[in-house]
């Protein structure tokens, strides 16, 4: 196994506790454990609406704090409490004396990777986005390696660029069992399957502007188009009520448990561009109409859907510029565009790195073959 002592195989993976971090995690748990390894998980509280399925044996909660210098006041009590986070991360790591330690970025997973280096465990963090998240640049100087989901990763500090392994994001096996389905255009008088959706904000967005966009399509386009959409709970029955009125088929929910499988049944994915879903639209292979979240930190959402648009997998269209009227007409035109269709999902599927789990998974390997750095471990 790549020259790692048989008697320890325990795997740290830290985390913040949200789906864009505790998926590709999950991905990655998934490849290990089917290595032999044993999976330890550290993150935040927010991990009991995220993380019910993460395969760890134990979880770990991690105090942490978002730096925010915009409040220089709230300053002190956020390096305190990452501070408080450090001790509890260390004295968690030194009974655990794990071979490898992956953080997935956010502030949760800050301590853990400092703890790890001041352990000598060796260490690699993986940034989903296309653009580097804050908490990574920093942790960047203390890990031994950093994986990337896109070929080029933006913001990189400079004295960390020959620790860059391009490795792609992860995905979870309930989407590597939908991966790379045929598409199938629809004809004209068949059902068009359209997916909507995009987190708390996305959802919010969404139920408040497709049942206006909808209103302007031509009946030939509401006859046959079949809408999936995700909704915020308190919005379900407006949207619920509005399509009743268009007399177009829908389905509604807040949550999707098959959402790989409603991936794979869509002809065209209205979407945010998060890391993740970037990554599942690649792997499944299908086009997608992305709307980056607003105002998002380092704009990463914006950055990854213009490099997936750029490669030809979609279509970027950013919030502000969003108007009913054009995006009526634009949907009108593009339902009829099959050879469009299916080669924006041909483009789609050639981003796509359905082994990116274990290309991860070699990397943590890799670093666990060469031991800790440091006595302090042993002790």
């Amino acid at each position: 196994m790549n020259g790692v002592r048989a008697e320890n195989r325990s795997v740290v993976l830290a985390a913040g506790g949200t789906g864009g971090h505790l998926f590709p995690a999950q991905a990655l748990a998934e490849a290990l454990i089917r290595r032999g390894y044993v999976i330890h998980l550290m993150t935040d509280e927010r991990v009991r609406d995220y993380g019910r399925s993460f395969p760890a044996i134990e979880t770990h909660l991690v105090p942490a704090a978002t730096v925010s210098l915009a409040r220089p006041l709230l300053l002190p009590l956020q390096l305190l409490r990452l501070y408080s986070g450090y001790q509890t991360a260390r004295r968690v790591l030194a009974r655990l004396k794990p071979v490898a330690l992956a953080g997935f970025g956010g502030y949760p997973s800050f301590p853990p990777v400092i703890a790890a280096s001041r352990l000598g465990i060796p260490s690699c963090i993986h940034d989903q986005n296309a653009v580097m998240g804050r908490a990574n640049r920093a942790l960047s100087r203390y890990a031994d390696a950093v994986a990337s989901s896109f070929p080029v990763l933006g913001r990189l500090p400079e004295g960390s660029k020959d620790k860059l392994r391009y490795t792609g994001n992860p995905v979870r096996n309930i989407v590597l069992e939908k991966k790379a389905q045929a598409y199938r255009p629809a004809a004209a008088d068949e059902p068009f399957n359209l997916l909507v959706f995009g987190g708390s904000q996305g959802a919010r967005f969404f139920a408040e502007f497709m049942p206006q966009m909808l209103k302007l399509l031509p009946k030939a386009v509401l006859r046959n188009l079949k809408i999936v959409q995700q909704c915020r709970p308190e919005d379900i029955e407006r949207v619920k009520a509005a399509y009743g009125a268009l007399d177009v088929v829908f389905e509604l929910a807040s949550f999707f448990a098959d959402m790989p499988q409603r991936f794979s049944d869509a002809q065209l994915i209205i979407c945010r561009s998060g890391a993740s879903t970037i990554a599942e639209l690649g792997v499944i292979g299908r086009p997608a109409v992305m709307v980056p979240l607003p105002h998002a930190l380092d704009n990463d959402q914006l950055a990854n859907a213009e490099f997936f648009a750029g490669k030809g997998g979609g279509w970027v269209m950013p919030q502000a510029d969003l108007a009913p009227q054009e995006f009526a007409a634009f949907l009108t035109r593009l339902r009829y565009q099959d050879d469009e269709l299916a080669g924006a999902a041909r483009a789609a599927l050639a981003l796509g790195v359905p082994d990116a789990a274990e290309r991860l998974a070699d990397v943590v390997e890799e670093l666990a073959a060469r031991g800790p750095t440091k006595e302090t471990i042993q002790k």
